[in-house]
Protein backbone atom coordinates (compact mmCIF):
# COMPACT_ATOMS: atom_id res chain seq x y z
CA UNK A 1 0.00 0.00 0.00
CA UNK A 2 1.62 3.53 -1.19
CA UNK A 3 1.80 6.30 1.18
CA UNK A 4 -1.18 8.13 -0.69
CA UNK A 5 -3.50 4.84 -0.80
CA UNK A 6 -3.14 4.86 3.08
CA UNK A 7 -4.00 8.33 3.93
CA UNK A 8 -7.21 8.19 1.58
CA UNK A 9 -8.28 5.12 3.61
CA UNK A 10 -7.65 6.71 6.58
CA UNK A 11 -9.18 10.33 5.53
CA UNK A 12 -11.93 8.23 3.82
CA UNK A 13 -12.71 5.26 5.91
CA UNK A 14 -16.50 4.75 4.84
CA UNK A 15 -15.70 5.80 1.00
CA UNK A 16 -12.20 4.11 0.16
CA UNK A 17 -12.02 1.11 -1.77
CA UNK A 18 -8.96 -1.57 -2.23
CA UNK A 19 -8.48 -1.78 -5.88
CA UNK A 20 -7.13 -5.54 -6.49
CA UNK A 21 -7.35 -7.48 -9.84
CA UNK A 22 -7.77 -10.71 -8.10
CA UNK A 23 -10.65 -9.51 -6.77
CA UNK A 24 -12.17 -8.31 -9.89
CA UNK A 25 -12.01 -10.62 -11.39
CA UNK A 26 -14.86 -11.78 -10.02
CA UNK A 27 -16.41 -9.89 -12.88
CA UNK A 28 -14.76 -12.19 -15.74
CA UNK A 29 -17.72 -12.62 -18.45
CA UNK A 30 -19.92 -9.73 -17.49
CA UNK A 31 -19.40 -6.62 -19.22
CA UNK A 32 -20.04 -3.95 -16.12
CA UNK A 33 -19.51 -0.42 -15.42
CA UNK A 34 -16.35 -0.02 -12.91
CA UNK A 35 -19.28 2.27 -10.90
CA UNK A 36 -21.48 -1.02 -10.63
CA UNK A 37 -18.17 -3.38 -9.90
CA UNK A 38 -16.86 -1.11 -7.16
CA UNK A 39 -20.74 -1.05 -5.26
CA UNK A 40 -20.52 -4.64 -5.19
CA UNK A 41 -17.08 -4.79 -4.05
CA UNK A 42 -17.40 -2.29 -1.35
CA UNK A 43 -20.96 -4.45 -0.28
CA UNK A 44 -19.21 -7.63 -0.08
CA UNK A 45 -15.41 -6.28 1.63
CA UNK A 46 -14.17 -6.39 5.13
CA UNK A 47 -11.98 -3.28 6.54
CA UNK A 48 -8.78 -5.59 5.37
CA UNK A 49 -10.04 -5.67 2.09
CA UNK A 50 -10.79 -9.62 2.00
CA UNK A 51 -13.71 -9.80 -0.47
CA UNK A 52 -16.64 -12.52 0.07
CA UNK A 53 -16.59 -13.94 -3.26
CA UNK A 54 -19.13 -16.12 -3.11
CA UNK A 55 -21.41 -13.59 -1.87
CA UNK A 56 -20.78 -11.79 -5.30
CA UNK A 57 -21.21 -14.65 -7.31
CA UNK A 58 -24.71 -15.55 -5.13
CA UNK A 59 -25.86 -11.80 -6.36
CA UNK A 60 -24.56 -11.60 -10.27
CA UNK A 61 -26.45 -14.94 -10.46
CA UNK A 62 -29.55 -13.94 -9.38
CA UNK A 63 -29.20 -9.82 -10.54
CA UNK A 64 -26.96 -9.83 -13.31
CA UNK A 65 -27.16 -13.13 -15.24
CA UNK A 66 -23.90 -13.82 -17.59
CA UNK A 67 -26.44 -14.84 -20.60
CA UNK A 68 -29.27 -12.03 -21.30
CA UNK A 69 -30.93 -14.00 -23.29
CA UNK A 70 -32.49 -16.24 -20.90
CA UNK A 71 -34.07 -13.22 -19.69
CA UNK A 72 -37.04 -13.17 -22.19
CA UNK A 73 -37.67 -16.80 -21.07
CA UNK A 74 -37.35 -17.18 -18.49
CA UNK A 75 -40.60 -14.26 -18.08
CA UNK A 76 -42.72 -15.90 -20.67
CA UNK A 77 -42.11 -18.88 -18.15
CA UNK A 78 -44.29 -16.81 -15.69
CA UNK A 79 -40.99 -16.11 -13.38
CA UNK A 80 -40.58 -13.24 -11.41
CA UNK A 81 -36.79 -11.58 -12.52
CA UNK A 82 -35.35 -9.29 -10.22
CA UNK A 83 -32.05 -7.60 -12.08
CA UNK A 84 -29.55 -4.81 -11.50
CA UNK A 85 -29.34 -3.51 -15.21
CA UNK A 86 -29.26 -0.25 -17.51
CA UNK A 87 -32.50 0.58 -18.79
CA UNK A 88 -33.89 3.22 -20.82
CA UNK A 89 -37.08 4.82 -20.21
CA UNK A 90 -39.27 6.59 -23.50
CA UNK A 91 -42.49 8.29 -23.00
CA UNK A 92 -45.18 7.43 -25.39
CA UNK A 93 -47.66 10.29 -25.93
CA UNK A 94 -49.51 8.98 -28.23
CA UNK A 95 -50.05 5.66 -26.18
CA UNK A 96 -50.52 6.99 -23.13
CA UNK A 97 -48.10 4.75 -21.45
CA UNK A 98 -44.45 4.85 -20.22
CA UNK A 99 -42.32 2.44 -22.02
CA UNK A 100 -38.88 1.10 -20.89
CA UNK A 101 -36.21 -1.04 -22.93
CA UNK A 102 -33.46 -3.01 -21.65
CA UNK A 103 -31.13 -3.49 -24.60
CA UNK A 104 -28.52 -6.05 -22.94
CA UNK A 105 -31.36 -8.52 -22.08
CA UNK A 106 -33.06 -8.01 -25.85
CA UNK A 107 -36.42 -6.24 -24.23
CA UNK A 108 -37.84 -3.71 -26.87
CA UNK A 109 -39.42 -0.43 -25.88
CA UNK A 110 -42.48 -1.57 -27.80
CA UNK A 111 -42.67 -4.62 -25.71
CA UNK A 112 -41.99 -3.23 -22.15
CA UNK A 113 -44.15 -0.54 -20.08
CA UNK A 114 -44.00 1.28 -16.48
CA UNK A 115 -47.45 1.10 -14.59
CA UNK A 116 -48.65 4.20 -13.49
CA UNK A 117 -48.54 3.27 -10.02
CA UNK A 118 -44.76 2.66 -10.40
CA UNK A 119 -43.98 5.96 -12.16
CA UNK A 120 -45.70 7.85 -9.59
CA UNK A 121 -44.24 6.46 -6.37
CA UNK A 122 -40.68 7.43 -8.52
CA UNK A 123 -42.05 10.27 -10.18
CA UNK A 124 -38.41 12.46 -9.93
CA UNK A 125 -36.44 9.03 -11.00
CA UNK A 126 -38.38 7.12 -13.99
CA UNK A 127 -37.87 10.35 -16.56
CA UNK A 128 -36.93 10.07 -20.02
CA UNK A 129 -33.45 8.76 -20.39
CA UNK A 130 -30.97 5.93 -19.37
CA UNK A 131 -31.21 4.75 -16.35
CA UNK A 132 -29.34 2.38 -13.63
CA UNK A 133 -31.24 0.28 -10.96
CA UNK A 134 -32.58 -2.43 -9.32
CA UNK A 135 -36.05 -3.54 -11.29
CA UNK A 136 -38.02 -6.11 -10.99
CA UNK A 137 -39.93 -7.95 -13.91
CA UNK A 138 -43.33 -9.64 -14.86
CA UNK A 139 -44.91 -11.29 -17.88
CA UNK A 140 -48.30 -9.91 -18.53
CA UNK A 141 -49.80 -12.29 -20.76
CA UNK A 142 -52.12 -11.76 -23.80
CA UNK A 143 -55.82 -10.80 -23.27
CA UNK A 144 -58.32 -11.22 -26.16
CA UNK A 145 -56.63 -8.59 -28.83
CA UNK A 146 -54.33 -6.94 -25.96
CA UNK A 147 -50.81 -8.01 -26.74
CA UNK A 148 -48.86 -9.34 -23.97
CA UNK A 149 -46.04 -7.34 -22.55
CA UNK A 150 -43.17 -7.18 -20.38
CA UNK A 151 -43.82 -5.09 -16.98
CA UNK A 152 -42.00 -2.54 -14.74
CA UNK A 153 -43.48 -4.02 -11.42
CA UNK A 154 -40.90 -2.12 -8.90
CA UNK A 155 -37.79 -0.27 -9.03
CA UNK A 156 -35.24 0.64 -6.54
CA UNK A 157 -32.75 3.25 -7.68
CA UNK A 158 -28.85 3.11 -7.90
CA UNK A 159 -27.82 5.12 -5.89
CA UNK A 160 -26.06 3.60 -2.93
CA UNK A 161 -24.33 6.81 -1.62
CA UNK A 162 -26.06 10.02 0.10
CA UNK A 163 -22.72 12.45 -0.99
CA UNK A 164 -22.37 15.09 1.59
CA UNK A 165 -20.29 18.06 -0.54
CA UNK A 166 -19.36 19.62 2.87
CA UNK A 167 -18.01 16.54 4.18
CA UNK A 168 -16.09 16.00 0.76
CA UNK A 169 -14.63 19.77 0.83
CA UNK A 170 -13.17 18.87 4.58
CA UNK A 171 -11.60 15.66 3.68
CA UNK A 172 -10.14 17.39 0.84
CA UNK A 173 -8.42 19.95 3.42
CA UNK A 174 -6.18 16.96 4.81
CA UNK A 175 -4.06 16.71 1.39
CA UNK A 176 -1.78 18.69 -0.52
CA UNK A 177 -2.37 20.16 -3.91
CA UNK A 178 0.28 17.54 -5.35
CA UNK A 179 -1.13 14.62 -2.60
CA UNK A 180 -5.10 15.48 -3.92
CA UNK A 181 -3.93 15.02 -7.68
CA UNK A 182 -2.98 11.79 -7.13
CA UNK A 183 -6.07 10.84 -5.16
CA UNK A 184 -8.16 12.40 -8.34
CA UNK A 185 -5.71 10.04 -10.51
CA UNK A 186 -6.32 6.83 -8.12
CA UNK A 187 -10.11 7.47 -8.38
CA UNK A 188 -9.92 7.55 -12.04
CA UNK A 189 -8.74 3.62 -11.44
CA UNK A 190 -5.28 4.52 -12.41
CA UNK A 191 -1.30 4.47 -10.50
CA UNK A 192 -0.59 7.93 -9.70
CA UNK A 193 3.00 6.80 -10.21
CA UNK A 194 2.70 5.44 -13.71
CA UNK A 195 3.00 8.70 -14.51
CA UNK A 196 6.18 11.12 -15.60
CA UNK A 197 5.52 14.32 -13.44
CA UNK A 198 2.55 16.82 -12.75
CA UNK A 199 2.63 17.82 -16.94
CA UNK A 200 1.05 14.62 -17.36
CA UNK A 201 -0.75 13.88 -14.37
CA UNK A 202 -2.44 17.45 -15.42
CA UNK A 203 -3.04 16.79 -18.65
CA UNK A 204 -4.79 13.69 -18.12
CA UNK A 205 -7.03 15.14 -15.35
CA UNK A 206 -8.06 17.40 -17.49
CA UNK A 207 -9.95 14.68 -19.15
CA UNK A 208 -12.60 15.21 -15.94
CA UNK A 209 -13.17 19.06 -16.61
CA UNK A 210 -16.45 18.12 -18.45
CA UNK A 211 -17.19 15.71 -15.58
CA UNK A 212 -17.91 18.93 -13.49
CA UNK A 213 -18.64 21.84 -15.59
CA UNK A 214 -22.05 22.17 -17.76
CA UNK A 215 -21.96 23.39 -21.15
CA UNK A 216 -17.79 22.96 -21.16
CA UNK A 217 -16.80 22.14 -24.66
CA UNK A 218 -13.48 20.50 -25.18
CA UNK A 219 -11.36 18.54 -28.06
CA UNK A 220 -8.56 16.11 -27.03
CA UNK A 221 -6.22 14.45 -30.03
CA UNK A 222 -4.17 11.81 -28.99
CA UNK A 223 -2.15 9.11 -29.73
CA UNK A 224 -3.96 5.41 -29.74
CA UNK A 225 -3.77 3.52 -26.31
CA UNK A 226 -3.91 6.86 -24.39
CA UNK A 227 -7.32 5.38 -22.15
CA UNK A 228 -9.48 8.05 -23.90
CA UNK A 229 -12.45 5.48 -24.52
CA UNK A 230 -12.14 3.84 -21.07
CA UNK A 231 -12.60 7.21 -18.82
CA UNK A 232 -15.21 8.74 -20.19
CA UNK A 233 -17.39 5.04 -20.56
CA UNK A 234 -16.99 3.52 -17.55
CA UNK A 235 -16.54 6.02 -14.77
CA UNK A 236 -19.78 7.51 -14.41
CA UNK A 237 -23.48 6.85 -15.46
CA UNK A 238 -23.79 10.68 -16.22
CA UNK A 239 -22.35 10.44 -19.22
CA UNK A 240 -22.80 8.90 -22.58
CA UNK A 241 -20.25 7.75 -25.31
CA UNK A 242 -20.37 7.70 -28.82
CA UNK A 243 -17.90 5.39 -30.36
CA UNK A 244 -17.82 6.27 -34.33
CA UNK A 245 -20.73 5.62 -36.49
CA UNK A 246 -23.66 7.16 -37.82
CA UNK A 247 -25.01 10.33 -35.79
CA UNK A 248 -28.31 12.20 -35.93
CA UNK A 249 -30.06 15.09 -34.77
CA UNK A 250 -32.68 13.02 -33.79
CA UNK A 251 -30.09 10.89 -31.52
CA UNK A 252 -28.36 13.89 -30.23
CA UNK A 253 -31.25 17.05 -30.04
CA UNK A 254 -35.01 15.93 -31.24
CA UNK A 255 -37.00 13.82 -32.57
CA UNK A 256 -39.15 15.07 -34.81
CA UNK A 257 -41.05 11.77 -35.49
CA UNK A 258 -41.71 10.64 -31.51
CA UNK A 259 -41.27 14.09 -30.35
CA UNK A 260 -38.71 13.35 -27.94
CA UNK A 261 -35.20 14.85 -27.28
CA UNK A 262 -32.07 13.58 -27.67
CA UNK A 263 -29.28 11.97 -25.29
CA UNK A 264 -27.88 14.99 -24.86
CA UNK A 265 -31.22 16.21 -23.05
CA UNK A 266 -30.12 13.79 -19.86
CA UNK A 267 -26.39 13.08 -19.51
CA UNK A 268 -23.68 15.51 -18.10
CA UNK A 269 -21.53 14.94 -20.54
CA UNK A 270 -21.24 13.25 -24.35
CA UNK A 271 -18.30 12.07 -25.84
CA UNK A 272 -17.74 11.68 -29.61
CA UNK A 273 -14.54 9.11 -29.32
CA UNK A 274 -13.12 8.30 -32.79
CA UNK A 275 -14.75 11.20 -34.46
CA UNK A 276 -12.85 10.28 -37.63
CA UNK A 277 -15.00 7.91 -38.50
CA UNK A 278 -18.48 9.88 -37.12
CA UNK A 279 -20.25 10.71 -40.22
CA UNK A 280 -23.29 12.85 -39.66
CA UNK A 281 -26.58 11.98 -41.22
CA UNK A 282 -27.41 15.75 -42.62
CA UNK A 283 -23.96 17.43 -41.82
CA UNK A 284 -25.09 21.52 -42.70
CA UNK A 285 -28.50 20.56 -39.89
CA UNK A 286 -26.41 19.21 -37.37
CA UNK A 287 -23.69 22.56 -38.30
CA UNK A 288 -26.15 24.82 -37.55
CA UNK A 289 -27.78 23.15 -34.62
CA UNK A 290 -24.04 22.15 -32.63
CA UNK A 291 -23.29 25.96 -33.51
CA UNK A 292 -26.72 27.24 -31.66
CA UNK A 293 -25.78 24.64 -28.98
CA UNK A 294 -22.72 24.98 -28.47
CA UNK A 295 -22.54 28.53 -28.46
CA UNK A 296 -25.61 29.12 -26.06
CA UNK A 297 -26.53 25.94 -24.78
CA UNK A 298 -29.85 25.90 -26.74
CA UNK A 299 -31.29 24.74 -30.84
CA UNK A 300 -33.89 24.92 -32.41
CA UNK A 301 -35.49 22.31 -34.51
CA UNK A 302 -38.42 23.02 -36.09
CA UNK A 303 -41.08 24.64 -33.62
CA UNK A 304 -39.67 22.91 -30.43
CA UNK A 305 -36.62 25.10 -28.58
CA UNK A 306 -34.09 22.03 -27.08
CA UNK A 307 -32.45 23.22 -23.90
CA UNK A 308 -29.21 21.43 -22.07
CA UNK A 309 -26.44 22.01 -19.96
CA UNK A 310 -24.67 18.92 -21.04
CA UNK A 311 -21.14 19.29 -22.12
CA UNK A 312 -19.60 18.19 -24.84
CA UNK A 313 -16.08 16.26 -25.44
CA UNK A 314 -14.63 15.43 -29.09
CA UNK A 315 -11.78 12.87 -28.87
CA UNK A 316 -9.56 11.22 -32.02
CA UNK A 317 -6.20 10.27 -33.01
CA UNK A 318 -3.49 12.53 -34.28
CA UNK A 319 -0.32 11.13 -36.15
CA UNK A 320 3.29 12.25 -33.80
CA UNK A 321 6.76 12.05 -34.81
CA UNK A 322 9.46 10.03 -33.23
CA UNK A 323 9.91 12.98 -30.96
CA UNK A 324 5.77 12.02 -29.87
CA UNK A 325 5.04 15.61 -31.46
CA UNK A 326 2.47 16.36 -34.09
CA UNK A 327 3.72 15.56 -37.38
CA UNK A 328 1.37 18.33 -39.00
CA UNK A 329 0.96 21.93 -37.01
CA UNK A 330 -2.73 21.81 -38.60
CA UNK A 331 -4.24 19.56 -35.45
CA UNK A 332 -7.68 19.09 -37.17
CA UNK A 333 -6.66 18.87 -40.68
CA UNK A 334 -7.69 15.03 -40.20
CA UNK A 335 -11.28 15.49 -38.42
CA UNK A 336 -14.06 15.04 -40.73
CA UNK A 337 -15.28 17.82 -43.04
CA UNK A 338 -18.33 18.93 -40.56
CA UNK A 339 -15.62 19.52 -38.05
CA UNK A 340 -13.47 21.60 -39.67
CA UNK A 341 -14.71 23.90 -40.19
CA UNK A 342 -13.12 27.09 -38.15
CA UNK A 343 -16.79 28.84 -37.11
CA UNK A 344 -17.88 25.55 -35.22
CA UNK A 345 -14.60 25.02 -33.65
CA UNK A 346 -14.25 28.18 -32.51
CA UNK A 347 -17.35 27.21 -30.19
CA UNK A 348 -14.90 24.74 -28.08
CA UNK A 349 -13.49 25.95 -24.91
CA UNK A 350 -10.06 24.36 -24.70
CA UNK A 351 -7.91 21.68 -26.48
CA UNK A 352 -6.49 18.60 -24.20
CA UNK A 353 -2.76 17.51 -25.54
CA UNK A 354 -2.79 14.05 -25.55
CA UNK A 355 0.15 13.49 -27.11
CA UNK A 356 1.74 14.15 -23.73
CA UNK A 357 -0.25 11.55 -21.77
CA UNK A 358 1.66 7.92 -21.85
CA UNK A 359 0.16 4.95 -22.93
CA UNK A 360 -1.38 2.58 -21.22
CA UNK A 361 0.65 -0.47 -19.77
CA UNK A 362 0.82 -3.21 -16.58
CA UNK A 363 2.10 -0.25 -14.34
CA UNK A 364 -0.87 2.17 -14.82
CA UNK A 365 -2.97 -0.19 -12.92
CA UNK A 366 -3.90 0.88 -9.85
CA UNK A 367 -3.69 -2.00 -6.88
CA UNK A 368 -4.11 0.36 -3.98
CA UNK A 369 -7.04 1.76 -1.87
CA UNK A 370 -8.69 5.02 -3.41
CA UNK A 371 -12.10 6.35 -3.57
CA UNK A 372 -14.80 4.32 -5.10
CA UNK A 373 -15.98 5.18 -8.70
CA UNK A 374 -19.73 5.42 -7.74
CA UNK A 375 -19.15 7.72 -5.10
CA UNK A 376 -16.63 9.61 -7.00
CA UNK A 377 -19.10 9.97 -9.91
CA UNK A 378 -21.79 10.89 -7.33
CA UNK A 379 -19.42 13.88 -6.51
CA UNK A 380 -18.39 15.01 -9.79
CA UNK A 381 -22.02 15.14 -10.74
CA UNK A 382 -22.79 17.57 -7.56
CA UNK A 383 -20.25 19.77 -8.46
CA UNK A 384 -21.93 20.54 -11.58
CA UNK A 385 -24.12 22.53 -10.15
CA UNK A 386 -22.28 24.27 -7.27
CA UNK A 387 -22.30 28.14 -8.08
CA UNK A 388 -19.58 28.96 -5.85
CA UNK A 389 -16.82 29.05 -7.77
CA UNK A 390 -17.79 30.69 -10.97
CA UNK A 391 -18.29 33.25 -8.56
CA UNK A 392 -14.93 32.90 -6.99
CA UNK A 393 -13.59 32.88 -10.91
CA UNK A 394 -15.18 36.19 -11.63
CA UNK A 395 -14.21 37.75 -8.31
CA UNK A 396 -10.13 36.99 -8.68
CA UNK A 397 -9.88 36.98 -12.58
CA UNK A 398 -8.96 40.48 -14.74
CA UNK A 399 -9.55 40.60 -18.46
CA UNK A 400 -9.21 43.70 -20.79
CA UNK A 401 -12.02 45.63 -22.12
CA UNK A 402 -11.38 44.25 -25.48
CA UNK A 403 -11.32 40.82 -24.60
CA UNK A 404 -13.15 38.50 -27.04
CA UNK A 405 -16.64 37.29 -25.24
CA UNK A 406 -15.42 33.78 -26.47
CA UNK A 407 -12.18 33.55 -25.28
CA UNK A 408 -12.96 34.91 -21.45
CA UNK A 409 -15.93 32.90 -21.16
CA UNK A 410 -13.94 29.85 -22.50
CA UNK A 411 -10.86 30.74 -20.16
CA UNK A 412 -13.20 31.32 -16.93
CA UNK A 413 -15.54 28.12 -17.86
CA UNK A 414 -12.34 25.95 -17.87
CA UNK A 415 -10.59 27.63 -14.66
CA UNK A 416 -13.76 27.17 -12.87
CA UNK A 417 -13.89 23.55 -13.76
CA UNK A 418 -10.13 23.40 -12.54
CA UNK A 419 -11.39 24.75 -9.60
CA UNK A 420 -13.84 22.18 -8.39
CA UNK A 421 -11.38 19.51 -9.18
CA UNK A 422 -8.13 20.54 -7.71
CA UNK A 423 -9.97 22.96 -4.81
CA UNK A 424 -12.94 21.87 -4.08
CA UNK A 425 -12.88 23.17 -0.63
CA UNK A 426 -11.90 26.55 -1.37
CA UNK A 427 -14.68 28.83 -2.31
CA UNK A 428 -14.09 32.07 -0.56
CA UNK A 429 -11.72 34.25 -1.78
CA UNK A 430 -9.92 35.23 0.84
CA UNK A 431 -9.03 31.80 1.34
CA UNK A 432 -7.40 31.59 -1.84
CA UNK A 433 -3.84 30.29 -2.82
CA UNK A 434 -3.75 32.76 -5.55
CA UNK A 435 -0.55 31.58 -6.91
CA UNK A 436 -1.61 27.61 -6.82
CA UNK A 437 -4.98 29.25 -8.45
CA UNK A 438 -2.55 30.62 -11.40
CA UNK A 439 -0.43 27.75 -11.92
CA UNK A 440 -3.23 24.79 -11.66
CA UNK A 441 -6.83 26.50 -12.83
CA UNK A 442 -5.79 30.22 -14.77
CA UNK A 443 -2.68 29.57 -16.82
CA UNK A 444 -4.18 26.06 -18.50
CA UNK A 445 -7.10 27.29 -18.76
CA UNK A 446 -5.96 30.47 -20.74
CA UNK A 447 -3.43 27.67 -22.69
CA UNK A 448 -6.02 25.35 -23.68
CA UNK A 449 -8.15 27.97 -25.24
CA UNK A 450 -5.27 29.98 -26.47
CA UNK A 451 -4.86 26.16 -28.62
CA UNK A 452 -8.18 26.37 -30.47
CA UNK A 453 -7.67 29.75 -31.18
CA UNK A 454 -4.28 29.50 -32.79
CA UNK A 455 -5.94 26.50 -34.81
CA UNK A 456 -8.77 28.81 -35.35
CA UNK A 457 -6.63 31.19 -37.68
CA UNK A 458 -4.73 28.30 -39.19
CA UNK A 459 -7.90 27.66 -40.83
CA UNK A 460 -9.33 30.92 -41.10
CA UNK A 461 -7.04 33.99 -40.98
CA UNK A 462 -10.02 36.16 -40.40
CA UNK A 463 -9.56 34.57 -36.23
CA UNK A 464 -7.22 36.57 -34.49
CA UNK A 465 -4.35 34.28 -33.36
CA UNK A 466 -3.51 35.83 -29.56
CA UNK A 467 -4.97 35.22 -26.69
CA UNK A 468 -6.14 39.04 -24.60
CA UNK A 469 -4.99 39.40 -21.72
CA UNK A 470 -6.63 37.52 -18.98
CA UNK A 471 -4.71 37.59 -15.61
CA UNK A 472 -5.51 37.37 -11.56
CA UNK A 473 -6.68 40.73 -10.69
Amino acid sequence: MSKIGQKIKQVFPDIAILKDQDNYSVFSGRNLPSFVKDFLIRKHIDVDGNLNKEAIFDFLDKHIPDDNNVVKNRLYRQEQVQLLTRFIIITDIKGGRVRFAIPDAGIKSNEAVIPDYVVNQYREDLIDGEKWGVIKLIYIPPVGREKGYIELADYKPFRPYKVDLEYFRECRSDFTTEEWIDVLISAMEYNPDGFKGITQKMEFLTRLLVFVEPRLNMIELAPKGTGKSYVFGNLSKYGWLISGGKVSRAKLFYDKSRQQPGIMKNYDFVTFDEIQTIIFQDPPEMQAILKSYLEAGHATVDNYKFLSECSTMLMGNIELTSANLPRHNKYFAHLPESFRESALLDRFHGFIEGWYLPRMNKSMILKDWTLNVEYFSEVLHLLRTAPEYSMLVNEVVYSEEKSDLRDLKAVKRIATAYSKLLFPHIINPKELDKEDFRIYCLDPAIRRRGIIKEQCHKIDEEFKEYMPEIRLK
